[in-house]
């Protein structure tokens, strides 16, 4: 009677359990090409949906984003607050980088310089884009990427068939006065994943998310 009047409880231990997060950095496309209409609105605001829900979906992850068109630039560095990574990935626009074009070389070797360096963390970057690259180096710059362990992840966001491009209300001419029509690059995109030991995944206008 005495011991149980003194009410003995038990202690409960805490322990904590670490779980090993991956790294991811989501490089966009916010060049002109981008505003592309064979996606409504437009294949932007598709890629920005894309990156908004990926991040919403994430789980002890940690998450940085990187935007490019003619150049590249870190627009959040790789972090644990999502509802900051959701509202940076909402307010994409071209307006973000001056030079204009598509460089995905300079993206992929910027979003490969910023992963943090935490040891024996998985590094996965995910290229959003329609492929339409100005440049030569795309594959040479995900061959480096896979050279550090890091894995890359291509999102095509287009048709092959293709849509002008309009800005401002007007559509974009070449200088032969002729309408110019943009198309999802698959095949760069394909190889650019090969060569980051990834994968490819084409997003279509019913489930882009």
């Amino acid at each position: 009677i005495i011991i149980a009047s003194a009410r003995p409880q038990s202690v409960e231990h805490e322990t904590k359990t670490e779980t090993d997060g991956i790294d991811i950095v989501l490089a966009v496309d916010i060049s002109g090409s981008m505003l592309a209409r064979d996606f409504q609105p437009d294949r932007l605001t598709a890629a920005k949906e894309v990156a908004s829900q990926f991040v919403a979906n994430r789980q002890g992850d940690r998450i940085g984003l990187v935007v490019f068109a003619g150049e590249a630039k870190v627009q959040l560095p790789i972090t644990t607050d999502y509802r900051m990574a959701r509202s940076f990935a909402k307010r994409l626009s071209p307006s973000l980088v001056e030079v204009q074009g598509t460089d995905i070389s300079d993206a992929i070797d910027l979003a490969s310089l910023s992963f943090s360096q935490r040891e024996g963390a998985s590094r996965v970057m995910i290229l959003i884009t329609d492929g339409e690259a100005h440049d030569s180096d795309a594959l040479a710059a995900a061959e480096r990427a896979a050279e550090r362990g890091i894995r890359i992840f291509t999102i095509g966001i287009g048709s092959p068939k293709g849509a002008p491009i309009q800005i401002n209300g007007e559509f974009i001419q070449d200088e032969k006065g002729e309408m110019v029509v943009s198309r999802l690059n698959e095949e760069l995109l394909q190889q650019i994943a090969e060569s980051g030991n990834g994968g490819y995944i084409r997003a279509s206008n019913a489930e882009f998310g």
